[in-house]
């Protein structure tokens, strides 16, 4: 009887209102009071923009503003994604959230008192900078935690949502502030909008995650979430796509107070004006983005939204019409979203849950530093050659970036089960290590069918990549001079306890490989693993000499 061909699934996801995550009471709870704390991030990111173009006319000092803000995150990211991972989340987002209602009471403290000079401004804007730089991976690694897994993208694209209605809101009022009461009063906006945050982070009740093995060590947490980074057959091409974008689409947020304070010749609520413009462009397009999802693939959205961007940034180059500049600063804060949550959408799916915070923060770092490094150049190109040339550079730029990123895929990740799969044996052992003994030497022996070689060494490289990913930091594969069809594959890891993390963070996907490596071997073999840790001689030895 002939088989019936069995009829392709369709994977697109079905789709799901945005609005469905806030049906849950605690991400509700979080959302809302992390729009108020947005607003008033935003209302001081402006205040302080403007304080600063009135302070002094140099596009450095404004530029210095943006980077002040941004920079941070390139220092801070990777030790405050190893953090996030290794300690209690909810006791650590709320040290942070307290770090930055101090440094906005000392901003507001010093305006107030008339000691906020050009450089005053960078520090406590730097200061402001550290605080949301520690708090961004945690607060990301989080929001799988408030939601279920089918409805992530959502929550992803609210949070995003949530960026931009405060993005709407902060600056138009800041504005309108500024004019009526002066800065201090945005500043004073921004420091008791962290209370509500705090409030809602001390009642939250956390169920931390369990393990059987001892916490990583911050500094051992840091190497592994960039091993993690480098061997992961995902994450590079998100963050060489966000290369490709953030460096040049940070000349619009940085050279915008310079345009309107040096070119229009407008006021604050100007200023503000344009800001939301920004912001209701990314609300309208916002809801707009599971429909759009369904009908463009990842891939070509953030080749779109570039290309949108890049528009935005030319108009603003060679229009003075406000009428002109409303509309142009809406498509920008589209296409800001659009790149924004398809960039976060696919850097979440790339990423298991044991590194989850680590590997966020060093997209992150690639976000921020691209903004501040980009910041910092266009406000010396403006200062050399004018901010029209600068807008044009950066147009110029991001549809280059388009061309040179086009082969690096982000929307790959939908068919990778990070659950980890707990399918390895424990090792047996005569005597149990202790924790701190290695390196440890691991090798498993297969016996290969004589047709399935090109296929096993094929599977067998990609076998590579998933060990050093997860903790080896030596690998090959040998073969049997004696016996062709026999190969064994060794690799080492620095310590019994990093081979039994290595235990727990198997996941699903990879069980599936080794499963097809398993196919490869001939009819009746299976693979054979051994174990083998470093006595500790030679240390003890040494340690005796220094006796």
């Amino acid at each position: 009887m002939k088989e019936k061909t069995p009829v392709p699934q369709n994977k697109t996801p079905p789709r799901q209102s945005i609005w469905q995550p806030l049906a849950n009471k605690l991400f509700l709870a979080v959302w809302s009071a992390t729009l108020v704390s947005n607003t008033g991030t935003w209302m001081n990111d402006l205040g302080a923009a403007w304080l600063m173009a009135s302070t002094t006319a140099s596009p450095v000092m404004v530029a210095l503003v943006q980077t002040a803000t941004s920079l941070p995150i390139m220092l801070l990211a990777i030790p405050a994604g190893a953090l996030a991972d290794i300690v209690d989340r909810r006791r650590y987002l709320l040290a942070t959230q307290i770090w930055m209602f101090a440094s906005a009471s000392g901003l507001l403290f010093c305006t107030l008192s008339g000691l906020t000079t050009g450089w005053v401004l960078v520090v406590f804007t730097f200061l402001l900078g550290c605080g949301t730089a520690m708090s961004m991976p945690a607060w990301s690694a989080v929001t799988p935690e408030l939601v279920a897994q089918k409805e992530l993208h959502a929550a992803i694209t609210l949070n995003g949502l949530g960026v931009n209605i405060s993005r709407a809101i902060g600056p138009a009022v800041a504005g309108y502030l500024i004019a009526l009461y002066g800065v201090p009063s945005v500043f004073l906006a921004n420091t008791l909008s962290f209370l509500g945050v705090i409030a809602v982070i001390a009642c939250w009740k956390r169920t931390p995650n369990e393990s059987g093995l001892p916490a990583e060590r911050c500094l051992g947490a840091m190497r592994s979430g960039l091993r993690y980074a480098r061997y992961s057959s995902l994450l590079p091409a998100i963050l060489i796509r966000g290369v490709g974008f953030f460096p040049f689409a940070s000349a619009l947020w940085a050279l915008l107070p310079i345009l309107v304070k040096q070119r229009l010749h407008a006021s604050s609520s100007v200023y503000g004006l344009l800001m939301a413009g920004i912001g209701l462009g990314a609300i309208t397009i916002a809801i707009a983005l599971p429909r759009i999802r369904q009908r463009i693939r990842s891939d070509n959205l953030v080749r779109l939204a570039t290309l949108a961007y890049g528009g935005a940034s030319a108009i603003l180059a060679t229009q003075d019409d406000l009428y002109v500049l409303l509309p142009a600063m809406g498509l920008a804060g589209a296409a800001w979203i659009c790149v924004m949550s398809s960039l976060q959408v696919a850097a979440q799916g790339s990423l298991p849950d044991w590194v989850r915070a680590r590997g966020l923060s060093v997209f992150m770092m690639v976000f921020m530093g691209g903004m501040a490094g980009g910041s910092l150049l266009w406000g010396f190109l403006a200062k050399r050659y004018g901010i029209e040339t600068s807008f044009l550079t950066a147009a110029a730029g991001l549809i280059v970036s388009i061309l040179l990123t086009w082969r690096y895929r982000i929307g790959d990740h939908d068919d990778i089960d990070f659950t980890p799969s707990m399918h390895w044996p424990l090792p047996m052992v005569d005597q149990t290590p202790e924790h701190d003994k290695g390196p440890v030497l691991v090798t498993i022996e297969y016996t290969v069918a004589g047709g399935r070689l090109d296929e096993f060494y094929e599977l067998s490289h990609q076998l590579k990549k998933i060990r050093k990913r997860d903790g080896a930091y030596f690998w090959e594969l040998f073969q049997d001079t004696a016996k062709a069809d026999r190969y064994i594959e060794c690799f080492m890891v620095e310590s019994w306890l990093e081979h039994l993390r290595q235990h727990e963070r198997v996941s699903v996907s990879d069980r599936v490989l080794e499963d097809r490596i398993g196919a490869c071997l001939a009819v009746g073999e299976s693979k054979k693993i051994n174990h083998y840790v470093a006595p500790g001689y030679a240390k003890k030895a040494k340690r005796n000499l220094k006796r």
